[in-house]
């Protein structure tokens, strides 16, 4: 697959976060728990999951792979899993918008930090000036949106 074409995949799976953390919050509130709806969320992306390994490797993991790994390597389960249910509670709470800004921004920073010291087995990339300028204005991109929220709701 070409690098423009992985760009496009990468960037079509960010377009649906927002629309994901909305469609569950409002599944949780038809529902009427919405961690009931994180777990039905999990249970329609296992499944998904498991289609798209079966139609392109025609396997499932061994039980010997999955002793192969290391249990930090699971982390990553749990992580989802508090993604989804922090965006099914707090995106109706705060809004889509300040919801995907703020974790986008957090990702960003983090992101820096994983590039810059290789952590968990990353490539190091040292952090840059135009990085640095980059998430000085994401910062500033949610103190503007925060400071325009707290506006509008007070009057």
């Amino acid at each position: 697959m070409t690098p423009v074409r992985l760009l496009i995949w990468a960037a079509l799976a960010g377009a649906f976060i927002p629309v994901m953390a909305i469609l569950n919050g409002r599944l949780g509130k038809s529902m009427g728990e919405a961690l009931h709806a994180s777990v039905i969320l999990f249970g329609v992306g296992f499944l998904f999951c498991l289609t798209v390994a079966l139609v392109l490797t025609k396997s499932l993991p061994q039980a010997t792979d999955l002793a192969n790994a290391k249990p930090i390597e699971y982390l990553g389960g749990f992580i989802v899993g508090f993604y989804v249910i922090s965006a099914t509670l707090l995106a109706p709470r705060i809004g889509l918008a300040n919801f995907i800004v703020c974790a986008v921004s957090a990702q960003i920073i983090i992101s820096v930090v994983i590039d810059h010291f290789g952590l968990l087995g990353a490539m190091v990339r040292p952090v840059s000036m135009t990085r640095l300028v980059g998430i000085g204005l994401l910062i500033a991109g949610i103190i503007v949106t925060q400071i325009s929220d707290s506006t509008s709701n007070s009057r």
